[in-house]
């Protein structure tokens, strides 16, 4: 069963509730990876707003979405059937998947040091041109949704034994990802999905949930199972870098999504992670005598570095942008 937390105590700061929501947050990673929260704080007119963003974009003529190519910083237009999780060690994923998404990281100054140092993934944002309050919309929704995970830090460190700052600074500038995806109800062949099974590459995954079903989620003991759709709330998922940090005490859950039927559905997934210059390394109350360190160190941004690479890689992109221009010409 997917657990449902309600962050209502524990935001309102009401005696014990830190402690109490901390242990059945990290009961939801250990047991699952995956959970429901409820009563969270973000506001549902910009999660609304937000979400009509994605058929907004979406149904824009292809040369419009055409002319932002996805970059060398993983930002922009990816077009349908391009990628899959190839990496993944859930399910062999020999097809691409059937969506189309737009990407977007954090903004960036000119003067930011990762941007005048030229690193990946620090890139400039591509916003569509003639889409009205669409840039507006979307900054508004990463921040607040930003600051929701900021707050759930403290009870992923009371979870593991830990400070409550523990996560803090590595979060104070996270690297986050935020997509606006369209799964088109089309046909699939065998083993194809809207997404393939799969884990995330990131810390966490908050994805407002909508009526349109799809979102499944691989159970301990095997089985898939529907996310259940409770409105108003966020599906969150843990991902590669809390099961790293945590040496396997938390959860990298498989999920995947199935490919709508008879209407199309809309998805807005931010992935959160740690700066990009973050080591994760296994945390102390995570290992033992016993329990020694399953994973070498790595930094945030080598770890996306192999995985954007293997998985999203932009020259694909590039490359079928211009095969399209040229059957278009």
């Amino acid at each position: 069963m997917i657990p449902i937390i309600d962050l209502e105590p524990y935001l309102a700061g009401r005696p014990g509730a830190r402690a109490a929501t901390a242990a059945e947050l990290g009961r939801a990673l250990r047991e699952v990876g995956f959970f429901v929260i409820v009563n969270h704080r973000v506001p549902q007119p910009l999660i609304d707003a937000t979400f009509a963003e994605a058929p907004r974009f979406h149904a824009q003529p292809m040369e419009a979405k055409l002319a932002l190519p996805m970059n060398e910083h993983n930002n922009g237009y990816m077009m349908l059937g391009r990628y899959a999780v190839w990496t993944s060690d859930v399910n062999a994923n020999d097809k691409p998947d059937l969506n189309e998404a737009f990407f977007v990281k954090r903004g960036r100054s000119p003067d930011d040091p990762l941007v005048r140092a030229g690193r990946r993934f620090a890139g400039p944002n591509q916003w569509p041109t003639d889409l009205s309050g669409f840039r507006e919309t979307v900054l508004a929704y990463t921040e607040a949704v930003d600051a929701l995970g900021r707050q759930l830090l403290p009870l992923c460190a009371l979870a593991l034994d830990l400070p409550a700052e523990t996560f803090d600074a590595a979060f104070a500038e996270s690297q986050f990802s935020f997509r606006l995806t369209h799964y088109p109800p089309v046909p699939a062949e065998p083993n194809q999905f809207g997404i393939a099974p799969h884990t995330d590459s990131n810390f966490m995954t908050f994805l407002a949930q909508s009526e349109v079903p799809g979102l499944q989620v691989r159970m301990p003991d095997g089985a898939w199972v529907d996310v259940p759709y409770v409105p108003g709330s966020f599906a969150v998922n843990s991902g590669d870098m809390m099961q790293r940090w945590t040496n396997n005490r938390f959860k990298s859950t498989p999920h995947r999504a199935l490919p709508p039927v008879g209407r199309p559905r809309y998805a807005i997934p931010y992935f959160m992670g740690p700066h990009l210059d973050t080591e994760i390394a296994c945390l102390p109350t995570c290992q033992g005598p016993g329990n020694p360190a399953r994973y070498p160190p790595v930094t945030y941004a080598a770890y996306l570095d192999w995985w954007y690479d293997a998985n999203y890689n932009s020259s694909d992109q590039r490359d079928a942008v211009a095969a399209r221009q040229r059957d278009v010409a």
